[in-house]
């Protein structure tokens, strides 16, 4: 038995989130796995690092799967960019010992979410970032930063309703910079809760346009209460980068 390793790249607009859906042929895991099947003739499950929302995007997604198949990892390559959809793209595989789990092994992740700051909207980005017109007070977001970093209890940032698991991680980068009318905003740590980036992202828009206070975002950590945190973003803005090993 063969376990291979997938780095994968998707543009989410048209999906409805990584995890495969019953009744419903609109997720990555699903198209990937359909393809799979058709390529080896085996009905399997691949295991991704870990779920995307709906219409959230990837630039290095990993999964894994295993297979009796004994085509090369060229052969598969190839099959794959012929019939997986242009917007699904797997862009590396690699054989990894049996044991190799893709999201129990998973070290950390790095996020970008992107912001476009302007008072007129972009035709061009409007699939890949989010449109706040409003001026952002950027000296009160970049302390946000500095708040949200570290190793906390991310449990009233996150869209959990209830959970025996911990919910403190470690951000051990949350920056910004600005690329023109675009905020690039990025995320690394070692894990994320669910919604945990997107709701992070709106608490930092919220205390940028003065909805709230720098010491709201003790207040949150205080009392784990998600309606003190901000607003969760939309999804179209929000990307996985890497996934650390």
């Amino acid at each position: 038995m063969r376990n291979i390793k997938m780095t994968i790249e998707y543009d989410g607009k048209r999906y409805q989130g990584w995890q495969r859906l019953g009744d419903s042929d609109k997720t990555i895991q699903g198209k990937i796995e359909n393809i799979i099947h058709q390529m080896t003739g085996e009905k399997l499950e691949i295991v991704g690092s870990g779920r995307t929302d709906a219409g959230t995007h990837a630039k290095g997604q990993v999964a894994n799967f295993k297979t009796e198949s004994d085509l090369s990892l060229d052969d598969m390559l190839d099959f794959f960019h012929q019939y997986l959809p242009q917007d699904i793209v797997v862009t590396q595989l690699e054989e990894m010992p049996e044991r190799f789990h893709s999201r129990y092994n998973a070290k950390g992740k790095q996020y970008s979410y992107y912001v476009w700051n302007q008072c007129i909207p972009s035709a061009f980005y409007k699939n890949y970032s989010m449109h706040v017109p409003e001026k952002l007070d950027m000296e009160k977001v970049e302390l946000a930063c500095e708040k949200l970093t570290g190793t906390h209890d991310f449990r009233g940032f996150s869209a959990l309703k209830k959970t025996k698991k911990s919910t403190t991680r470690t951000i051990t980068e949350l920056s910004v910079k600005q690329e023109g009318a675009i905020l690039h905003f990025t995320f690394v740590g070692d894990g994320f809760l669910h919604k945990m980036v997107r709701i992070m992202m709106g608490t930092l828009l919220d205390v940028g346009t003065g909805k709230m206070s720098l010491e709201d975002i003790d207040q949150v950590f205080d009392t784990k209460i998600r309606s003190n945190a901000g607003d969760t973003v939309p999804a179209q803005g929000l990307f996985l980068d890497e996934v650390f090993y």
